[in-house]
């Protein structure tokens, strides 16, 4: 395939399009920059053959010059650099990708039949609407990757689309299809190492660890380098081994060379000390990934995240809003939004929420399924049996993570069905993550089914792993575990033995009657004084409560 002369590195980036304007699309790459700087032996041939056209002998200048001297590797561009980075299995930037995007849509203008030209635009289009929040390029995506099809099916060597349709199918949320679409590529190429990483994706949704597990570990057998230690530090990180993840995390971080790689690793790192309580590295971890890569604005939510746990209120909102605004993901419409609602901003709150409700309806439009962020606000801020009904979809989809299994353990309870919840809660803190919020949804269940013993057990575990790990429900979790107060001395049963008995008080001597020389009788024992009795556990408090609005609260 031809390739268009690229910028180089030094070189300004090419424009970006609006992550806001779906109808803004990448600019068209190699066309819209110059070509690279002329290199010294052709700036030297070039005043050579003036020389000689002008009449000049410059011959003494043309032997210095030896055949070859100046000529260095070319520095790649924009286009091979995102071809790299593909071909490694690592993010390219945002401006290579926007290259590549530009480049390859030229090009099948021109040769429209060109089978892996459109497999690749197809899959870089995914990529793009997932690193900017625009839903509208999954269409686009699509009709890329059928093309490709059309021109050379699947079985005939056309694998690359298919492991497209994947990514796409995840990107929507649709693992059931991803799952298929990979599983095909796998039957056919079991050594192909680009489709593990959507596969690993797809078992995840699906709920399916052991083979997300078997998945991660093919993947570090055939791609070796940071691509499969990232796989495997999330692997780590879902597991809740937190040590075996941050250590992964960190090789990885250590080993990225591209900018847009290293970004991702430090990333992770930032995410890794948050969830362990650690707000001020996360801070320093996501401030390291801007500072690699300015276009990882999904470290801007990271950091604001951080942000609010160290109580820096004001920087926090402004990078909430900034992420907003560059990466418009629902997720994080609701995070601002709930930091507005525990400030008692509820204007502000609720602008939000519309926010979120109409980024929710746009993806709907791009096939995008964004049930289980929807039924986490329904859940919490709207109507919990309407999150119900959404995340028993999920689940009948057989997606069954410990994200939905968390949802809905949760909407349940709060649609007033707690026994039935708490088994889905159960579920969700039994695949070992450690996430606070888990620990904390499974606590108020067993509270409100008066299991204070577990029910204590999760809320310290919520408040430990994490303290600051939601504005509006850590500062109930803690209340919840107030009123729960200490358990009962001696545990369950009250197992001590009991103490001994008091010494008995001495009683006086009697005097000896005359003539009579008896001793007196020793005193009999005291009774041994009863055990105590185990602490009552405590009663159910009334609605007005602290604890009881913890139960009922996020």
């Amino acid at each position: 395939m031809d390739v268009m002369p690229q910028q180089d590195p030094e070189s300004r980036r090419p424009p970006e399009p609006s992550p806001q304007d779906p109808y803004v699309m990448p600019a068209e790459g190699a066309t819209a920059v110059p070509p690279p700087p002329p290199t010294l032996r052709t700036t030297l041939r070039r005043a050579a053959v003036g020389a000689v056209a002008a009449g000049v002998l410059l011959a003494g200048a043309l032997v210095a010059v030896e055949d070859g001297e100046g000529d260095g590797p070319k520095e790649p561009g924009p286009v091979e650099r995102a071809e790299a980075a593909t071909t490694a299995g690592s993010p390219a930037s945002l401006s290579d990708l926007t290259a590549l995007i530009g480049d390859r849509k030229k090009w099948v203008e021109s040769h429209p039949s060109d089978a892996p030209a459109l497999a690749t635009l197809g899959t870089a289009y995914v990529e793009w609407a997932r690193r900017s929040a625009d839903p509208a390029y999954y269409a686009r995506a699509e009709e890329a990757l059928k093309r490709s099809l059309e021109a050379r099916a699947g079985e005939r060597g056309n694998e690359e689309a298919w492991v497209g349709l994947a990514a796409l199918a995840n990107a929507r949320h649709d693992f059931v299809a991803a799952k298929r679409w990979g599983e095909t590529v796998k039957k056919q190429q079991p050594k192909a190492w680009s489709v593990y990483p959507v596969l690993i994706d797809a078992y995840t949704g699906l709920g399916d660890q052991k083979a997300a597990t078997a998945a991660t570990e093919r993947f570090g057998e055939l791609r070796k380098g940071v691509p499969a230690l990232a796989r495997t530090a999330e692997l780590y990180r879902g597991q809740g081994w937190r040590e075996d993840a941050l250590a992964t995390a960190r090789e990885a971080a250590d080993r990225a060379t591209r900018p847009a790689e290293k970004a991702e690793a430090l990333h992770r790192l930032g995410e890794l000390a948050w969830e362990r309580g650690e707000p001020e590295e996360a801070v320093a971890q996501f401030d390291a990934a801007l500072r690699t890569d300015a276009g990882h604005h999904a470290s801007l939510a990271g950091r604001a995240r951080a942000l609010v746990a160290l109580e820096r209120t004001d920087e926090a909102l402004a990078a909430y809003t900034s992420a907003l605004e560059k990466l418009p993901r629902p997720e994080y419409a609701l995070e601002l939004g709930e930091l507005y609602e525990s400030l008692g901003l509820d204007g502000d709150a609720r602008t939000q929420y519309a926010g979120l409700r109409k980024m929710v309806a746009g993806a709907k439009k791009a096939g995008v399924d964004e049930s289980l962020l929807l039924a986490r606000y329904e859940a919490d801020h709207g109507d919990p049996e309407e999150a119900v009904e959404l995340l028993r979809g999920q689940w009948a989809k057989q997606h069954r993570s410990a994200a939905v299994a968390d949802a809905l353990g949760w909407a349940l309870h709060r649609a007033g069905r707690s026994q039935e919840g708490l088994g889905y809660a159960e579920r969700a803190v039994g695949t070992g993550v450690r996430n606070a919020s888990y620990a904390y949804h499974l606590g108020v269940i067993q509270r409100e089914l008066e299991d204070y013993g577990p029910a204590r057990r999760n809320l310290e575990q919520a408040v430990r792993t994490n303290p600051a790990f939601s504005p509006l429900a850590a500062p109930l979790a803690r209340q919840a575990l107030e009123a729960l107060g200490e358990p009962p001395p001696g545990g369950p049963g009250d197992t001590q033995p009991p103490p001994p008995p008091p010494a008995p008080e001495p009683k006086p001597e009697p005097k000896p009657e005359p003539k009579r020389e008896t001793r007196p009788e020793a005193p009999a024992p005291s009774k041994a004084a009863p055990s105590p009795s185990p602490s009552p556990a405590p009663s159910r408090t009334a609605e007005s409560s602290p604890a009881a609005e913890a139960s009922k609260s996020p």
